[in-house]
């Protein structure tokens, strides 16, 4: 823990348990398994032989097919995302995963009783749904049970899940696509059962978020849920200073009224601002074409005459896996920022490249190693910085009144991205449309070189920061450019104490309910 501790900046006199403090945040991670294997599993099951002779009339999946199987998932999640404040704020975090678990097993059980398209896509739908739900409740719950000093990578720790599910998906499809029973299909999906379990049986188990219980006027409830979250006693001056800022900043946030989805887009404490961010950001990721190459990189590989796409897709997965691992390293010591920005160079060059040379070079010997080379080094950038900073992003800006919701509203955001993308991927590289090919990557490269531009001029730094002083950090900074030089207030409890009469008396008022 010594080295973790110097690693990530921990301050020297930090006290509670740093083991606890990094396994429940890693095991909440472990929810992105169940996003990215069901992410990964569709792009192989699709080019199985047996699915496509026994879900097929001709024996091959049209655009039209590959298109709504694949993005119905993103239609469901889309909606469920949207949805999850209804469990998150009205039932809590934890037991808004629970209800996501229960949700995607319904979809999964659908999809292994499939012997044609239409159960399928149902099963997809249903699935999706839960996914949605996970996809943000996982990082608020995060962002609001992890100290400062682990925040960041903690979070970041959700995007390193989705790879693992990812990398996962692949070996299983490797492992069965050669089958000629249901087996090939019903065995990659049906291994999805017990992901959903090793996360509902951890979520009974794990403590629920304390600021929920702050938002829920049930202070004992949030004390001793804080307790447990460090390993420190109730009474102990860590957890009584820790609550007394959440307290504070809650109450005051609560002096501008009641909430609703609406709040969310409303100038108000710059929640519009940062509900722009937030969207955006989500929407970028989606852009840079990260889904392309697990949706369809096995047809895609397929079709560009690599002779084994289905180890082409394995590879891209370890590549995916091994190099989120330095994201999650660095994000505390580099920061959002200069992740971001150096990551959406890495992406820009190499599918630039991609482009060029598929298009110079097709089915060519040299143009297959060279689209294999600069895909890995395309998604080893994105592993490494947009994959898992783009959720600790969205899980660290918003207020605590809205956070809920907001947070769901981005990752509505990243999956109605998702849907569009998938639904039209195929229309862009089919032969008997638009037949663009390696040239797709000439409209991904160019999306990236936005998501530079975007996030230098509205991203702010928010590296060892509570989510607290991040609230004051918008409130005082007003140009991203200039947010890491930002130096926090002692804390939010002080603050107010230095606050106008006229809110100082509303905090009282609330306080005193």
């Amino acid at each position: 823990m010594g080295i973790l501790q110097t690693l990530f900046h921990a301050e020297e006199n930090i006290q509670g348990s740093k083991f606890r403090a990094i396994f429940i945040g890693l095991f909440v991670a472990f929810g992105g398994v169940l996003f990215g294997y069901d992410t990964g599993t569709i792009s192989g099951v699709l080019t199985m032989d047996y699915v496509k002779k026994h879900f097929t009339s001709t024996g091959e999946f049209t655009a039209g097919e590959t298109s709504l199987i694949t993005a119905i998932l993103s239609a469901g999640t889309f909606c469920g995302a949207l949805l999850a404040p209804l469990a998150s704020d009205t039932l809590g975090r934890r037991l808004g995963l629970i209800i996501s678990t229960i949700i995607f097993t319904v979809g999964v059980v659908l999809q292994i009783a499939a012997t044609e398209q239409n159960l399928l896509i149902v099963g997809r739908v249903i699935a999706g749904a839960g996914v949605g739900v996970l996809s943000a409740i996982v990082p608020l719950y995060q962002a609001e049970a992890s100290p400062k000093w682990i925040r960041g990578a903690v979070t970041s720790c959700y995007q390193w899940a989705i790879t693992i599910g990812l990398l996962l998906a692949a070996c299983v499809n490797q492992g069965t696509h050669a089958r000629n029973d249901t087996g090939s299909y019903r065995i990659p999906i049906a291994i999805q059962l017990l992901w959903a379990l090793i996360l509902f049986v951890g979520m009974v188990l794990l403590p629920e978020s304390p600021r929920f219980f702050i938002m829920k006027g049930k202070v004992p409830e949030a004390s001793r849920a804080l307790s447990k979250l460090r390993g420190l006693p109730e009474s102990h001056e860590v957890i009584e200073a820790e609550l007394e800022e959440i307290v504070a900043n809650y109450n005051y946030e609560r002096s501008f009224g009641s909430t609703s989805l609406f709040d969310c887009f409303k100038p108000a404490n710059h929640q519009l601002k940062r509900i722009v961010i937030g969207v955006a950001i989500q929407g970028l990721q989606q852009l840079t074409g990260i889904n392309f190459i697990f949706y369809y990189g096995t047809q895609f590989f397929q079709n560009s005459g690599i002779k084994d796409p289905f180890i082409v897709q394995l590879i891209m997965g370890i590549v995916n896996v091994v190099m989120t691992v330095p994201g999650i390293a660095l994000v505390e010591i580099a920061g959002r920022r200069n992740l971001l920005l150096w990551g959406a160079i890495g992406m820009c060059v190499s599918e630039l490249i991609v482009a060029a040379v598929g298009t110079a070079l097709p089915n060519s010997v040299a143009g297959s190693k060279t689209l294999i080379a600069f895909s890995c080094t395309f998604i080893a950038s994105f592993a490494a910085t947009w994959g898992p900073l783009a959720w600790v992003v969205v899980g660290e800006i918003y207020p605590l009144r809205v956070r809920a919701k907001s947070v769901a509203v981005c990752a509505a955001s990243n999956w109605l991205f998702n849907f569009a993308i998938a639904y039209a991927t195929p229309y862009l590289v089919d032969t008997q449309y638009g037949n663009l090919q390696t040239k797709v990557f000439f409209i991904w490269g160019g999306c990236t070189f936005l998501c530079f531009l975007f996030v230098y001029f509205f991203v702010y730094e928010t590296k060892g920061l509570t989510l607290e002083q991040i609230d004051e950090l918008f409130e005082t900074c007003p140009s991203a450019r200039h947010s890491k030089a930002f130096v926090p207030s002692e804390g939010f409890a002080s603050h107010n104490a230095n606050s106008s009469d006229s809110e100082k008396a509303v905090v009282v008022a609330i306080e005193k309910v």
